[in-house]
């Protein structure tokens, strides 16, 4: 049933996500959404077999094609089925699912459509959840860079714990996108620049052995992609 009149859809890409993906599953707050879409990004594992005894709505992606080209299948498979409201949650019990209330109802009663959870709203809280400390640096100089190129103010740019409107999905184009991890920064570059508002909700997160964590390597090439999206916007390269 619609929480509020809303129609509300809980969305995880997933790949290789076996382990986790029923903690994940049962810490999500029971009564506030009409689904669960699990996009399977072909994994290696178990993690569909998982989805199905858990009853989730199931897409399967027959090649790897991409964290950015997971969320795409997320975000389309909800609308396609009259989604109102979508909140991304990574099936690897890294970010904790009670916060989840509070970011819808920014949507219902604050007039957000784009809701993020922040690590580092309470810097202390990430590092007290375990995020290595190399991490954390690393998120503070590219979150410090991205504000300052964007004209933002986010504590965080980093976050994979998401809420949307649907309107926004008509004001942003999330094909142009890239495939791969620099897809969560081409949206806030695209949220900017169609002046939609982000609301952070300060949140705490897991980190554990078994949890998906990107390498230091992936992490710089990562870093570069975010950075060589920000000149492309900010010297009008490319039409986000």
């Amino acid at each position: 049933m619609p929480y509020k009149g809303k129609k509300i859809f809980v969305v995880m890409p997933a790949f290789n996500a076996e382990k986790t993906l029923e903690k994940t599953y049962l810490d999500l707050p029971k009564g506030m959404f009409d689904g669960v879409i699990l996009v399977d990004d072909a994994s290696a594992d178990k993690t569909v077999q998982v989805a199905d005894r858990l009853g989730l709505i199931v897409v399967k992606h027959d090649k790897n094609r991409g964290y950015g080209g997971n969320q795409k299948t997320c975000y389309k498979t909800a609308l396609g089925i009259g989604a109102d409201i979508i909140v991304m949650v990574h099936p690897d019990h890294q970010y904790d699912p009670k916060f989840i209330p509070e970011m819808i109802e920014a949507i219902i009663s604050g007039g957000y459509s784009a809701v993020f959870g922040s690590r580092l709203a309470v810097r202390k809280n990430a590092l007290a959840g375990g995020m290595p400390k190399w991490k954390f640096v690393f998120n503070i100089i590219l979150t410090f860079i991205g504000n300052f190129f964007l004209g933002t103010k986010l504590a965080e740019f980093h976050s994979g714990f998401r809420a949307y409107g649907k309107e926004i999905f008509k004001q942003i184009d999330i094909e142009r996108n890239s495939d791969n991890f620099v897809f969560d920064t081409q949206i806030i570059i695209q949220l900017v620049e169609k002046n939609i508002a982000i609301k952070e909700i300060p949140i705490t997160t897991r980190y554990f052995k078994g949890a998906s964590q990107i390498g230091i390597w992936p992490s710089v090439i990562y870093g570069f992609g975010i950075l060589y999206n920000i000149f492309l916007y900010k010297f009008k390269l490319k039409k986000f």
